[in-house]
């Protein structure tokens, strides 16, 4: 009934017996605490606890820190791979939309996997904003989850619109520094003398760069 009359609302249910699976399995997010009445909730569960107290750090502390770490974790992904292929763009400006890359495949490849999965990674699991002893403490901080403070369009289109900036603005840094002449790059090579011109060093420099600003 809550479901549907707040269809906006995120439910929890609790229960620790077979008549309460269906309650489990019904809410967004059920909890089965194991008792003396089988194993039916907790099999049915999200989560499974051994006593009810448990409940409290996993809503106050675990639960609100994993909220706000996979929200840092969804911006990261689209902050960093926005970073690197906005480039592209700004490069088809000079080379007429032709279609040439501005970053070797293998190193397009390799950049998830190899240069920026580990620093989110270890944020993503092992990050916290205070002590576990602090949020249960002060319950109040809790309230940032159903407020939505941290996962929200207006802190989507704040991480969405520094990137396109910072992505712009780290272009045409290392373009304006390293070519003479824009139009060199339409054949991807300039003459031996201006070596920073040619345009696999830019790619690789920017990529450079591009790795050092996510992992910063």
């Amino acid at each position: 009934m809550i479901r549907q009359h707040h269809p906006n609302k995120a439910t929890l249910s609790i229960g620790d017996g077979a008549n309460d699976v269906s309650m489990i399995t019904e809410a967004n997010i059920g909890v089965g605490i194991q008792g003396n009445e089988g194993n039916q909730a907790v099999s049915s569960s999200d989560y499974a606890l051994s006593r009810f107290k448990d409940l409290k750090p996993l809503l106050l502390f675990h639960g609100r820190e994993a909220y706000r770490r996979n929200s840092y974790l969804i911006y990261y992904m689209f902050y960093k791979n926005l970073l690197l292929n906005s480039p592209i763009i700004y490069f088809g400006l000079y080379s007429a939309f032709s279609g040439q890359v501005f970053f070797d495949a293998i190193m397009s490849q390799i950049f998830n996997l190899v240069f920026t999965s580990w620093p989110i990674l270890i944020f993503a699991t092992h990050d916290e904003e205070y002590t576990r002893e602090t949020f249960l403490r002060n319950p109040f901080l809790y309230s940032d989850g159903p407020k939505n403070v941290h996962m929200n369009g207006y802190q989507f289109w704040n991480w969405a619109i520094f990137t396109i900036y910072q992505s712009a603005l780290l272009f045409y840094i290392v373009f304006i520094a390293s070519a003479n002449d824009p139009a060199t790059l339409y054949q991807g090579k300039d003459q031996p003398a201006a070596i920073l011109t040619d345009m696999w060093l830019l790619g690789i420099l920017l990529y450079f760069i591009v790795i050092c600003m996510v992992n910063n």
